[in-house]
């Protein structure tokens, strides 16, 4: 799974990175302890005019599908299996028409002990050459029922992290990890006009496996109150 990232590049950066033509809300600041529920950056592309506009907008990190009673289901969708997003009802709709890219520095996983017992050791994952890492994602808006139509809050935006079986280089820390998409992939992937589930899946057939250096950090990372850039220096 992927359950925390770190995020410290200012939007300027991301912009001209993942060719953004329109920043949507404010800059939410650095963060090397990216935790579920909290508000992200994300990189999608929307149809205004007839045209599609690519942005960089924030949005809730746990998806909240549209027939959802309440936005507390949030908290469990966090992750898409890759194998079942064009097939699950919370994902399918997201899948064919809601794609996003979740920009990341880096993300962290655990390792368990050989052994099973004791305390997993937390890895932070990043690409060799510094570049951010682009998750692929999905996004959904839901109608706050509580809330008037008058009231600029009513939508909320949420995205979940698509996550896959963990390559023979990556898959000794953890079985599972993020879904990379490589940089020519990107406007394939965003593109509103992609629709069809089979195409869907023949793109993510496309996406190589990654290639990432692991690093170990301290555990201090396991605590989402701990928020600063030494949390993804390597351990002595």
């Amino acid at each position: 799974m992927c359950g925390r990232y770190a995020s410290a590049r200012r939007d300027d950066e991301l912009a001209r990175r993942f060719r953004v033509s329109e920043l949507v809300g404010d800059e939410l600041g650095p963060s090397w302890n990216v935790a579920p529920t909290q508000d992200v950056r994300a990189v999608l592309e929307r149809v205004e005019s007839e045209h599609p506009v690519r942005q960089l907008r924030t949005l809730r990190w746990g998806l909240v599908p549209s027939w959802a009673k309440d936005a507390k289901i949030g908290s469990r969708m966090i992750n898409a299996r890759v194998e079942t997003i064009t097939d699950k009802p919370a994902f399918r709709r997201a899948a064919a028409k809601r794609r996003a890219i979740v920009p990341m520095d880096g993300y962290y996983e655990w390792q368990a002990p050989e052994s099973g017992k004791g305390r997993k050791t937390p890895y932070y994952l990043t690409d060799p050459d510094g570049a951010p890492l682009a998750a692929a994602g999905l996004y959904e808006l839901w109608r706050d029922p509580e809330k008037g139509d008058d009231d600029p809050d009513r939508w909320l935006w949420s995205l979940t992290v698509i996550t896959t079986n963990a390559t023979d280089t990556l898959g000794h820390i953890h079985e599972r990890s993020p879904l990379l998409l490589p940089d020519d992939l990107w406007d394939a992937w965003l593109d509103p006009d992609l629709t069809d589930p089979g195409d869907v899946d023949a793109l993510l057939r496309r996406i190589p496996e990654p290639h990432l250096q692991p690093v170990e950090v301290s555990p201090a990372v396991g605590n989402v109150r701990n928020d600063s850039p030494a949390l993804v220096e390597p351990v002595e």
